[in-house]
């Protein structure tokens, strides 16, 4: 998405924020009064959140189409839920650790959404709304997501037993719909981070940036954590050195980096899993779509730090049931994910008014998304093959030899030579 200009979205922001930051920093207190304009900018983001989740959820639930019944699907999402929970620990054990929001106090009040300290029963039961209708109107996420994931579950069914599509292709619509209001308001998001972190900047100066570089050294040692742990441990699963695999995520991972896109990434993806990884063509068909719309580990490690450095940065103190409810959130996001250029402003945006902290903060961590981005995508995509091997290995379609590079194949080869292993190329 480029301007007149030729300069992206992205580029644009980043230009926004470093400005906002010195103007803020210069002005002083005066850049308060630019407050209201980047206010305006996050209630034009806030009115389409409820909507823009459930119909996501929803969409990807449903669309799943009975597709995933069987082994391959049990142990596919069975070891999604996995390392998704371990990476949202991670991220919270990170965040408490190293406290990434503090040097800086917004110094603003939560908001009336704050969930209350109550008995886990009463929040468990808080949880089932009685009308969902209400629950949209208050902006209650965790309820209205619950009825996504049975929206979308019994509608997957309905679709399957009357064989029609209807259903699964209002929700898309609507979501496009959703997406392309979305992105009209993500036209002025330039506008609307300079005026936020002005007003920030304004009342704490530069001191601002060390937050700022505190948060992205936590994605950092996350990401290294989690490939020192899941690496071995899949790769002891499946008898196989996981030495080689620094080599055979190169490619993938540089794309990584540098498109901060899992969908742009599957492609080389898929073919990385087949040709270099061992999974069995069959077994990639499968898992590659799914994991790139459901499994973000280094997406929900930094939801939860993304919610611990919007409480920690405001001087909000979260329960430890609130914890739970971070990490909860987080997880239930990863099922159905935003793809409009700059999605992470609506996903913040949702954090912020689901736990009632104050969404000034917000700023603050999209001015440096682009770079959060790339340690999330990283993370994402190489789960990705981690999941594929695990997957294969319980099928017995895991191919040693090519993991160990003594046979090659074929990415195509691989689907026209029918078998539970793919056959070795020349």
């Amino acid at each position: 998405m480029k301007g007149k200009s030729g300069l992206s979205l992205t580029m644009w922001i980043i230009i926004a924020t470093v400005v906002g930051i010195i103007f803020g920093s210069v002005v002083g207190p005066w850049a308060t009064n630019l407050r209201f304009i980047g206010d305006i900018f996050i209630n034009l983001i806030q009115m389409s959140v409820v909507v823009l989740v459930m119909t996501a959820v929803a969409g990807a639930i449903a669309g799943l189409g009975g597709n995933g019944s069987g082994k391959m699907g049990l142990v596919v999402f069975a070891s999604i839920v996995v390392f998704t929970l371990l990476s949202a620990f991670l991220g919270l054990g990170l965040g408490l650790l190293v406290q990434p929001g503090l040097g800086i106090d917004i110094g603003t009040t939560a908001s009336t959404a704050q969930i209350a300290d109550t008995s886990i029963t009463k929040t468990l039961v808080g949880f089932v709304p009685t009308n969902i209708f209400s629950s949209m109107a208050s902006g209650a996420m965790v309820p209205c997501i619950l009825f996504s994931i049975f929206f979308g579950a019994c509608t997957g069914i309905y679709q399957r037993d009357h064989h029609t599509t209807i259903v699964t292709d209002f929700l898309t619509a609507v979501n496009g719909v959703i997406l392309e209001i979305i992105k009209a308001v993500m036209k002025v998001a330039p506008i609307g981070i300079f005026c936020l972190l002005a007003n920030v900047a304004g009342g704490t100066g530069f001191a601002v940036i060390m937050p700022m570089l505190k948060f992205l050294g936590c994605l950092l040692i996350g990401d290294v954590i989690q490939f020192l742990v899941y690496c071995p441990a899949v790769a002891a699963i499946c008898g196989v050195n996981p030495m080689r695999m620094p080599s055979k995520y190169g490619k993938m991972s540089m794309m990584a980096l540098t498109t901060t896109s899992s969908a742009i990434c599957l492609p080389t993806k898929m073919e990385d899993m087949v040709t270099k990884f061992g999974v069995d063509r069959k077994v990639t068909d499968f898992v590659g779509p799914i994991t790139m719309s459901m499994n973000s580990c280094g997406a929900v490690q930094c939801y939860v730090l993304a919610i611990l450095f919007m409480s920690q940065s405001t001087g909000i103190t979260l329960s430890p049931m609130q914890f739970g409810m971070a990490i909860l959130l987080a997880v239930l996001m990863c099922m159905g994910t935003i793809v409009v250029p700059g999605g992470m402003i609506v996903v913040y945006t949702f954090f912020a008014t689901t736990m009632g902290l104050p969404t000034e903060s917000v700023a603050i961590l999209i001015g440096i998304d682009w770079f959060s981005g790339m340690f999330r995508t990283l993370m994402n995509v190489d789960v990705d093959v981690l999941v594929g091997m695990l997957t294969s290995k319980a099928l017995g379609v895991f191919n040693k030899g090519v993991y160990n590079d003594e046979t090659a194949v074929s990415y195509i080869d691989a689907i026209t030579n029918p078998g539970p292993v793919a056959s070795p190329g020349k």
